[in-house]
């Protein structure tokens, strides 16, 4: 797999690349925001480099890591995972409304930061590629639209809308959405939705769910609409019609 690893120190980026290397990425290396942005646009012949996953420090001399972020994410849909030493919940889930798939919270350990390369690699269906419905949502996909009160979810479309005004979710946060939608009332474990929508078993895993709820929530506009079983999970609960 092909790698843009953005990040300004060229000794954290030389020793990262060389422990990239071991596990089978090609790392191209961007020192800074213009020069990420640079990387994935298309050549004056029209041709694009082709990312897995774009690993992107925020804190860059040139531009604000967010800001990159989301010039990254109207560029292509490859995976983007967020570096930052911001370890508020607001903070990530900012970085997850401007596009972000995932992010890690430094000092990371190196297992950490592979095991959520690969999560999101796993997901896509390539770089520049929209949301087509692949995965998280299953032969559901077919299903007609789910209405829950002023939300409505379109399964083979992947859009969700609020009082008809669309709503821009992540692929996790979408598949995530599906996940419960489809079984509304129904508690699912904090394994099997990590399962389900991560398709990994890795433990640490769990706080990126938890930001994901936490998006979810912001972004509809309805916070009880997805509930926290205390110990066990979460559960959709529709609301009245």
């Amino acid at each position: 797999m092909r790698l843009l690893l953005v990040e300004d120190d060229d000794h954290v980026a030389a020793a990262l690349s060389a422990i990239l290397a071991k596990h089978g990425f090609a790392v191209t290396h961007a020192r800074n925001g213009e020069e990420a942005l640079q990387a994935v646009l298309p050549t004056a012949q029209g041709e694009r480099a082709s990312y897995g996953v774009i690993l992107l420090d925020l804190g860059l001399p040139d531009q604000d890591g967010y800001q990159v972020c989301a010039r990254i994410r109207k560029l292509t849909a490859t995976p983007v995972i967020m570096v930052t030493a911001r370890a508020d919940v607001r903070s990530r889930i900012h970085g997850l409304n401007l596009g972000a798939d995932d992010y890690v919270v430094k000092p990371y350990d190196t297992g950490e930061l592979l095991a959520r390369i690969h999560a999101v690699s796993r997901r896509t269906t390539g770089p520049g590629a929209p949301d087509d419905g692949a995965g998280g949502t299953g032969s559901a996909a077919e299903a007609a639209v789910l209405h829950l009160g002023s939300v409505a979810v379109e399964l083979p479309t992947r859009r969700v809308s609020v009082d008809g005004e669309p709503v821009a979710l992540t692929r996790k946060e979408f598949d995530l959405l599906a996940l419960l939608a489809q079984r509304p009332g129904v508690v699912f474990r904090r394994e099997q939705i990590i399962s389900e929508v991560w398709q990994t078993s890795w433990e640490g895993t769990g706080r990126t769910l938890e930001v994901h709820v936490a998006s979810l929530r912001s972004k509809l506009r309805m916070p009880a609409l997805i509930e926290t079983v205390r110990g066990v999970g979460y559960r959709l609960v529709a609301p009245a019609a």
